[in-house]
């Protein structure tokens, strides 16, 4: 029970991080500046979490690579059929109801992803937990201010974009649950659970965050999205060995 508790205590934290994020939207008209930093930031510590540390770990106990590229994979379906992407293209005018509604949708599975992905990680151990979960929490900003926009300029009100918005985060509770019991039965899962994991941190990366780094145009916030990429990278390798 000790283990529940530290992954509910996590997906709490993550989700009270992405609120603050939304509130932050609220009270701020230009968040251009630091969500640049922020969205490469993220990218810099999915894909350190993966090579540093989920790929390593899952690899020493199956001796295989197939489930990183298995979580590429499944990732790809999973964007494909609810035809949601973490950047955020559509346009205001085709952001009506049914795609806010398709959208909370797709980040209610997302969130409860996360929930399945933290439990399993923190069941392997707590250093994988604490860093797993640190990912999570600085993809789940920009994605959540993303997704927040959205519901507001499908015509919601901000209130019940808030309450609709939080529905969706309670996904990654029952997530945690769910991966706590499961994965508690059926221990020798988690090495491919991890490695699916990492896949999903690179495709994550790879084509939701990458891309929305390459939109930008200004020189110096180019030079930032650099920088931040690289300390992200940097943080994570030393959380690694920190709780080593």
């Amino acid at each position: 029970m000790y283990e529940l508790i530290q992954i509910l205590l996590a997906i709490i934290f993550v989700s009270l991080i992405s609120l603050v994020g939304i509130l932050f939207l609220l009270t701020k008209k230009k968040l251009s500046g630091i969500l640049t930093f922020i969205v490469a930031f993220a990218a810099g510590t999915m894909l350190a979490t993966a090579f540093f540390h989920l790929i390593p770990e899952s690899f020493l106990e199956i001796n295989t690579l197939w489930p990183v590229l298995a979580g590429i994979i499944l990732f790809f379906i999973f964007e494909s059929l609810i035809h949601w992407h973490h950047s955020h293209e559509t346009s205001c005018k085709e952001c009506v109801e049914p795609v806010a509604y398709l959208n909370l949708v797709g980040d209610g599975i997302h969130n409860l992803l996360d929930g399945l992905i933290i439990a399993a990680s923190f069941l392997l151990d707590v250093r994988t937990g604490i860093i797993v979960t640190f990912s999570i929490m600085l993809h789940e900003i920009p994605q959540e201010i993303g997704d927040f926009a959205i519901l507001l300029h499908s015509g919601m009100t901000k209130m019940k974009a808030l309450l609709l918005n939080f529905a969706s985060a309670l996904m990654a509770v029952l997530g945690g649950i769910i991966g706590y019991f499961f994965f508690t039965n059926l221990e020798f899962i988690l090495p491919y659970v991890i490695g699916i994991a990492a896949g999903g941190f690179i495709y994550i990366a790879g084509v939701d965050l990458f891309p929305i780094l390459h939109k930008e145009k200004n020189k110096t916030r180019r030079i930032i999205q650099t920088m931040a990429l690289i300390i992200g990278i940097l943080v994570m390798w030393a959380l690694s060995n920190i709780y080593l």
